[in-house]
């Protein structure tokens, strides 16, 4: 069984994708390890196939050239294949240290000499999961879905942790690390907990902590413990149990928006700037809502997607315009 070690993106949505193209490489007899940055680390470790993690000490930014080193003398004679799956030079130099035989990946950033197999990037965005499938040596399939598990003691651990129960509450998501023009409106979300029968668990970074505070103050001021603000509070690992013990999840085109559709959570997926065709939740229990697909919206959002962090025209209706009630009634009955 050969060994393959996998280098992993960085961003938790990224690594999501990433599950159908393990899949394919474990079903063909491979032994996969995953080298992983410490915030994604936990989402491989939600993948059956992966038979092991190592957590990368690096930091954004910076090559970090001895650091990597270190790590490749560490592993050198391990692997027989690595597959790099960030286009950047930095996550290709450490395979290539390593003297790992078989090193594939895109072609990007001047690499040429550290990968040995080397795929054209595509032209036009594919979906991101035909995109990592792709590498395995086959055709990308774009509707094949990820899939992530959490072992159901610790699910119940950290529900036992926090006072919730199975299903007893709804996940809001309302962060997006991309900027403003990709989050539905604070105010959206504090009417939408407000109307809700269950009570609401806000997840987010430290960095959304204050956001979530916005949408969870007015709704508690009158209803007291309807949002409970955990944002910045939770290890990512109970953030994946939260996720997948929920009634529902509704969030933005975020990393937890793909969390939630490889658990197979039911969900709404609110898209603004982005485009649901490039990186869509892939789960029968999600919902998409985007205004530039409602033929019925008027007028047309011509200015949709633009990929902006910030609106350029001022206005962003491709969310200001989805109100609380076309949310409530995407969610599934008895929400």
């Amino acid at each position: 069984m050969p060994d393959s070690l996998i280098i992993a993106p960085q961003w938790i949505g990224d690594a999501v994708m990433t599950e159908p193209l393990l899949r394919r490489l474990q079903a063909r007899g491979e032994r996969l390890t995953v080298g992983a940055l410490p915030w994604v680390a936990p989402v491989y470790r939600a993948m059956p196939q992966v038979a092991d993690v190592i957590e990368f000490p690096f930091a954004h930014g910076g090559l970090q050239f001895r650091e990597r080193r270190a790590i490749a003398r560490r592993i050198e004679g391990r692997f027989d294949k690595a597959y790099v799956l960030p286009n950047s030079l930095k996550s290709a130099l450490l395979p290539f240290l390593a003297s790992i035989p078989e090193r594939i990946g895109y072609f990007g950033e001047a690499r040429v000499g550290l990968l040995t197999h080397r795929l054209k990037n595509p032209k036009n965005k594919p979906p991101m999961v035909a995109f990592y499938s792709a590498l395995s040596g086959g055709a990308g399939l774009e509707n094949d879905r990820p899939q992530l598990q959490m072992a159901s003691a610790e699910i119940d651990q950290t529900l036992a942790e926090l006072g919730l129960q199975r299903g007893g509450y709804h996940v809001f998501a309302p962060g997006a690390e991309y900027g403003p023009a990709k989050r539905w409106p604070a105010r959206h979300f504090s009417e939408l907990a407000a109307r809700l029968g269950l009570p609401v668990v806000l997840l987010g970074s430290g960095k959304e902590a204050a956001l979530c505070e916005e949408i969870a103050a007015p709704v508690n001021a009158a209803q007291p413990g309807k949002c409970l603000n955990f944002a910045g509070k939770t290890s990512l690992v109970q953030a994946l149990c939260l996720i997948a013990a929920s009634h529902s999840t509704i969030s933005n085109d975020s990393g937890l928006m793909h969390v939630a559709a490889a658990f197979g959570v039911p969900q709404v997926a609110i898209f603004g700037s982005s485009s649901p065709l490039h990186t869509p939740p892939l789960s029968d229990k999600a919902t998409v809502l985007w205004l530039k697909a409602d033929a019925a919206y008027q007028p047309p959002l011509d200015c949709a997607p633009c990929f902006e962090r910030e609106c350029p025209l001022g206005h962003t209706r491709c969310l200001n315009d989805i109100g609380a009630d076309r949310v409530l009634a995407a969610l599934p009955s008895g929400a």
